[in-house]
C-alpha cells in the first residue's frame, strides 16, 4: 500500500511539473517583445540582430515585432505610448524623455555606439570650415534629436548665433535629394548618411562631431526600455542584451566583415541599395560599445537645458540601470568568445 501511495504521489508530482512546464511554455509563446530602432549603421546591432534572426531565436517561443524610425523623438513617442518595449535611441531624446516623464518612463540599460556623426557641406555651398556654418541651412534628422541638439549647441555656443532657425529637420533619406537641389547647405548626419552624401558626390566632409568633444568620444546610441517592462520582464531584457553584447563584440573585432550583411539589411529596410563603399566608410567612423558613456549624458543634458528642452542642467539620478548588463558582462568574462559570420 505504501509503495502504491508513493507511486501515485510521484505520478501526480510529475504531472503537475509537466503542466507547469507546458503552462510556462504557453505563457512565453503568448508573449511579444516589441523593439524599435533606426535603419542606420549606428544601430548596427539592432539591424543585424533583426535581419539575422538573433533576437528572434533568443526570445523564442515569444514573438518578436519591430518598428523602424527615422530619429529619436518618434521612437520615444512610441515608447511612451506603449507601442514598443525596447529601443535603440540617441542620448538627446533619452534625456528629454527622462525629464518630461520625471524619471518614470525610461531607463538606459546599455550603450550601443559612439561617434559616427559627420558634418558635411554641399560642394558648391561656399562652406569650407565649421565656422562657415553660421547662418547656413543645416539639416538634422529631426527636431530635438541628438544631432539636432549638437548642431544647435555648436551654432549658438561656438559660432555665437542668436537663434538656430537655420537648423532644419529633414529625414536622413531625404537629405541627398535636397542637397542636390541646393535647398540645404550642410548636414549634421549620422552614419551611413554622412558617408552617402560624400560618396554620391553631393557633399564634402567638414569634420566629425567627435572632434568637438574633449576626449574625441561621445555616446551616440543607447539601448532603452521602460521601468515597468524592466521590472516585469527582466528575463526578456537579459535575452535581448545577451544578443546585443555578442553583436557589439563581433562588430568591434572585425567591423568590415559586417559591411555586406549591413548593406543587405539596410537595403531591405530602406527599399534602396546604398552606393558601393558607403557602409564600409561608415564603419570606420563608428565605435561600437556596450557602455552608456554617462559623461555624454551629463554634457548633452546641459546642452538640452541651454536649448530649453529640459528643465534642469543636471541629470536626475536613476536614468541609467546597468544591472542586467553588468550581470552579462560578469558571465561573459568567464566564457570563451567566438565570432560567427
Amino acid at each position: 500500500m505504501r509503495y502504491l501511495l508513493l507511486s501515485i504521489s510521484l505520478t501526480l508530482f510529475l504531472a503537475l511539473g509537466c503542466n507547469r512546464d507546458e503552462s510556462s511554455r504557453s505563457s512565453a509563446a503568448n508573449q511579444e517583445v516589441r523593439m524599435g530602432y533606426f535603419a542606420n549603421v549606428t544601430h548596427a546591432q539592432a539591424v543585424l540582430g533583426m535581419s539575422g534572426g538573433g533576437f528572434e531565436k533568443a526570445i523564442a517561443p515569444a514573438k518578436l515585432s519591430t518598428k523602424v524610425f527615422n530619429a529619436g523623438p518618434s521612437l520615444i513617442e512610441a515608447l511612451f505610448a506603449g507601442e514598443i518595449d525596447i529601443g535603440y535611441v540617441g542620448p538627446g531624446p533619452a534625456l528629454n524623455a527622462y525629464a518630461k516623464s520625471r524619471g518614470e518612463k525610461i531607463r538606459v540599460i546599455a550603450g550601443a555606439a559612439a561617434n559616427g556623426v559627420l558634418i558635411v557641406a554641399r560642394k558648391d555651398s561656399g562652406i569650407n570650415s565649421l565656422a562657415d556654418l553660421a547662418g547656413k541651412r543645416v539639416a538634422t534628422p529631426q527636431q530635438g534629436n541628438t544631432q539636432d541638439i549638437s548642431a544647435k549647441h555648436y551654432l549658438m555656443q561656438e559660432l555665437k548665433q542668436k537663434d538656430v532657425n537655420n537648423v532644419l529637420p529633414i529625414a536622413n533619406t531625404e537629405q541627398a535629394t535636397l542637397m542636390a537641389r541646393k535647398e540645404i547647405d550642410a548636414a549634421w548626419a549620422p552614419e551611413p548618411w554622412g558617408s552617402r552624401l560624400i560618396i554620391e558626390g553631393q557633399g564634402k566632409l567638414l569634420g566629425e562631431e567627435k572632434d568637438l568633444w574633449p576626449n574625441k568620444r561621445f555616446s551616440l546610441t543607447l539601448v532603452v526600455t521602460t521601468p515597468e517592462y524592466l521590472a516585469k520582464h527582466p528575463e526578456m531584457v537579459e535575452k535581448i542584451l545577451a544578443v546585443h553584447l555578442r553583436m557589439t563584440r563581433w562588430l568591434n573585432a572585425a567591423p568590415q566583415n559586417w559591411a555586406t550583411p549591413l548593406e543587405l539589411a539596410l537595403k531591405q529596410l530602406n527599399g534602396k541599395t546604398l552606393p558601393p563603399g558607403v557602409v564600409s566608410s561608415a564603419l570606420t567612423h563608428v565605435q561600437f560599445t556596450e557602455e552608456p558613456l554617462e559623461e555624454t549624458l551629463s554634457t548633452m543634458n546641459q546642452w538640452a537645458y541651454d536649448l530649453k528642452l529640459v528643465n534642469s542642467p543636471k541629470v536626475a539620478p536613476g536614468l541609467v540601470d546597468t544591472t542586467i548588463l553588468r550581470k552579462l558582462q560578469a558571465q561573459s568574462a568567464t566564457q570563451p568568445h567566438t565570432v560567427d559570420h
